[in-house]
């Protein structure tokens, strides 16, 4: 194999290894939840539109509220990018609540949030006090040794009754 020859297949074999390394960081992307395919939740004319033209349009709701069950539904998307070994994280979010009036089936209004409006709910990390005291890993493990003891005969079986 000639000099130039080797220096090629090097350089293409340098080329591959770098196109390979760049691949692996592009990240994994994910779409969940609601996804528009003839009309979008923005187009939902609040006065005009009704339940019957919301379902045609878009279909059933991701979700409906919890305490006006008929009278506010949600649709919920969001798009996450995942790299190599990290946790997926969510890039894009969009909820869409549709409100509808009590006495009729109309749009009364229509609401975008995205990622931007959602809010952290932070964990309390007081705990609650429990009685007794704490045990150490040796009092644990031996804690049990000595005490009661084992059954005598097949008669002791749980769930058996014995006989008196």
């Amino acid at each position: 194999m000639s000099r130039q020859a080797s220096a090629f297949a090097l350089r293409a074999a340098m080329a591959a290894a770098l196109l390979g390394s760049a691949a692996a960081c592009a990240p994994v992307v994910g779409q969940n939840g609601f996804q528009a395919i003839d009309a979008k939740p923005m187009d939902i004319v609040a006065g005009t539109d009704t339940k019957a033209t919301v379902l045609a349009r878009l279909g059933s709701p991701s979700t409906t509220s919890t305490f006006e069950k008929d009278q506010v539904w949600y649709y919920i998307s969001q798009l996450t990018e995942k790299y190599t070994f990290r946790r997926p994280e969510v890039t894009q979010r969009s909820v869409t609540e549709i409100t509808f009036t009590e006495g009729s089936d109309q749009v009364a209004g229509v609401r975008t949030l995205t990622l931007a409006d959602g809010q952290t709910v932070g964990m309390d990390g007081r705990q609650t006090p429990t009685r007794g005291r704490r045990l150490t890993v040796l009092e644990q493990l031996l804690g049990n040794v000595g005490r009661g003891q084992l059954p005598r005969t097949e008669e002791n079986v749980p769930g058996q009754r014995r006989p008196d």
